[in-house]
C-alpha cells in the first residue's frame, strides 16, 4: 500500500470516482486510503435511473417509429424521446456528481462505454443503463449476459434481422471483437457460427428478452474448436472460458484507471486473478487501488479527463444550484462526449483525442463560463460531427448556447478552503504548474485562485 499523501488520496479519488466532493475536503488530509477505499465500495441499496415525462399509455413506443406513424404523432413522440432522454442522461451525471457509490458509477460510467449503444428509444435506453448501474461491481458473467439480451443493445446491432437461413453477424462479430475477446482470438468462421446460435434472440413489445424458436438455427454449429447445437447462451458461455476475455477486459480496465500505457507484468497478472474469481469485478478493482503500483509517480497525473469526468469533477468541487441543467448536454455536444450516445459501438475514444484547437479552448474556459466571468463564445469546426446539426441552424446554434445559469456558494468554497493551498487539493500533476503566473491573474481571493487553477492546462490532468 503506498503512503497516504494528498496527492495520492486525490489520485485515489479521481480514478476510482469523480474527484473530491467539496465536502471531503474538509477531512481528506486525516483519512487513510484503505479508509477511502472501503468507503469508495461501499455498496447502498440500488437505486434505478428514473425519468418523469411519460409516454401516454395509448401509444406504442416499441413500434412507434414506423412508415406508417401519423406525422403529428411521430413528432409528438419524438419530442417525448428526446425528453426522456435526456432526463437519463441528466440523472446519470447527477448521480456521478452527488452519488456517495462514486465507485458503481466510476465502472458504469466505464462499462458505458464498453458496452456502446445508441438507440432512440428511451425505454430501451433507460432499461441498459439500469442493468449496467446495477452490474457494474458485481460479476461479469452476469453483466455481458443481461446487456446482451437488452433491447438496447439487440435493436443497435441489428440482431433482431438475425434468422434462420438469413444470419445477420452483426451483434455476434461485436461480442467477440469489442465486448469480450478482442480481435486476433477467433476466426470469421467463429462469427458466422456465432451469429447462427444467436439467431432468435430479440424482444417482445413491452421490451423483455424473447427467444423465437421459429427462427432460431437449431443446427450444430462449431463455434472456438468446440461442436454442439449451440444457443447464444452457450456462445457467451464458450466466450467466457477462454481467458483471452479476461485479459482483454483486464487490459481495458487497467488503460481507463491506471494508464493508457499497458504495464503487461501486471496486467497479465491481473487477469489471472481476475479469470480464476470467476470474473468477480469488485476483487479486480479493489486489488488495483490497494496496489503500490497504482500510486507510482508515472501513473498519477497521467490521464487526460474526458468531458464527462472534467464536468462532473467541477461540480463535485464546486457547490452549485444550476437553475437548467439541461444546457448541460450542450457542453457534453460541444466537447465531443454526450452520455447515451457514443459515436459508434466502439465507444469513445480516450487520451488525446479529447484535445484539439477548439475543445481545449472551451475546457480551459468552462471553470469562468460558469462562475458567470465570461459568456460562452464558441463555433464548431466545419468538420465537427458532433454539433448534432446545430452549425447548420444559426437559430438553434444561438438557442442552444445558453449558459446553465450557475449559482456557486462562494462562501462555502472559502471556508472549506481557507488554510489550505488549493492547488495541492485540485492539480494531480504540478510538474509544468506555473504558480506565480496563476497567482499574478487572481485578486488573491480563494475563489479567484480555484477559477484560475481550474483554467490551466494542468487541471485537464488526473
Amino acid at each position: 500500500m503506498a503512503p497516504s499523501s494528498l496527492l495520492n488520496k486525490n489520485h485515489l479519488l479521481w480514478r476510482a470516482g469523480f474527484g473530491a466532493g467539496i465536502n471531503q475536503f474538509a477531512d481528506l488530509g486525516k483519512k487513510e486510503i484503505k479508509t477511502l477505499i472501503d468507503e469508495l465500495f461501499k455498496e447502498e441499496n440500488f437505486q434505478p435511473v428514473i425519468y418523469e415525462t411519460d409516454i401516454p399509455e395509448t401509444v406504442d413506443p416499441v413500434n412507434l417509429m414506423t412508415d406508417k406513424t401519423p406525422a403529428e404523432i411521430k413528432k409528438e413522440m419524438q419530442k417525448i424521446y428526446r425528453q426522456q432522454n435526456e432526463e437519463l442522461n441528466l440523472n446519470f451525471l447527477s448521480r456521478m456528481v452527488s452519488s456517495r457509490e462514486q465507485m458503481r458509477e466510476k465502472m458504469a460510467f466505464f462499462w458505458h462505454g464498453h458496452f456502446a449503444s445508441r438507440v432512440q428509444n428511451p425505454k430501451f435506453n433507460r432499461q441498459i443503463l439500469n442493468v449496467i448501474r446495477k452490474n457494474a461491481l458485481g460479476n461479469f458473467k452476469d453483466l455481458l449476459f443481461e446487456v446482451s439480451q437488452a433491447p438496447a443493445m439487440l435493436n443497435f446491432l441489428n440482431n433482431q434481422q438475425n434468422k434462420k437461413d438469413h444470419p445477420n453477424e452483426n451483434f455476434a462479430r461485436e461480442v467477440m471483437e469489442l465486448f469480450t475477446m478482442g480481435r486476433g482470438n477467433y476466426t470469421e468462421k467463429d462469427i458466422r457460427e456465432a451469429a447462427r446460435a444467436f439467431t432468435g434472440w430479440s424482444y417482445d413489445k413491452e421490451g423483455n428478452f424473447l427467444e423465437k424458436e421459429k427462427v432460431h438455427d437449431q443446427g450444430s454449429k462449431t463455434f472456438l474448436e468446440k461442436t454442439g447445437n449451440f444457443s447464444g447462451s452457450d456462445i457467451l458461455n464458450i466466450i467466457l472460458e477462454q481467458k483471452t476475455t479476461a485479459r482483454f477486459i483486464t487490459a481495458k480496465i487497467y488503460r481507463f484507471f491506471v494508464n493508457e500505457n499497458e504495464d503487461e507484468a501486471i496486467i497479465n497478472t491481473l487477469s489471472e486473478s481476475f479469470y480464476q474469481s470467476g470474473y468477480d469485478i469488485k476483487k479486480l478493482m479493489k486489488t488495483i487501488f490497494l496496489s503500490s503500483w497504482f500510486y507510482g509517480r508515472k501513473n498519477i497525473g497521467s490521464r487526460i479527463k474526458s468531458p464527462i469526468e472534467l464536468m462532473a469533477g467541477m461540480m463535485r468541487t464546486l457547490p452549485m444550484n444550476i437553475k437548467n441543467p439541461e444546457n448541460l448536454i450542450v457542453y457534453q455536444k460541444l466537447l465531443g462526449q454526450m452520455l447515451l450516445y457514443p459515436p459508434n459501438v466502439s465507444g469513445w475514444p480516450n487520451g488525446r483525442s479529447w484535445i484539439d484547437s477548439s475543445t481545449l479552448m472551451l475546457r480551459l474556459q468552462i471553470p469562468q463560463i460558469w462562475s458567470g466571468l465570461r459568456p460562452l463564445d464558441y463555433r464548431p469546426k466545419e468538420d465537427d460531427d458532433l454539433d448534432m446539426g446545430l452549425k447548420n441552424n444559426p437559430n438553434a446554434l444561438a438557442k442552444s448556447f445558453k449558459n446553465p445559469n450557475i449559482t456557486i456558494d462562494w462562501a462555502y468554497v472559502e471556508k472549506v478552503f481557507s488554510g489550505k493551498n488549493p492547488e495541492d487539493y485540485l492539480i494531480q500533476n504540478s510538474r509544468s504548474l506555473d504558480l506565480a503566473s496563476v497567482k499574478n491573474f487572481s485578486d488573491h481571493s480563494v475563489k479567484m485562485h480555484i477559477i484560475n487553477l481550474m483554467s490551466t492546462p494542468e487541471y485537464q490532468l488526473m
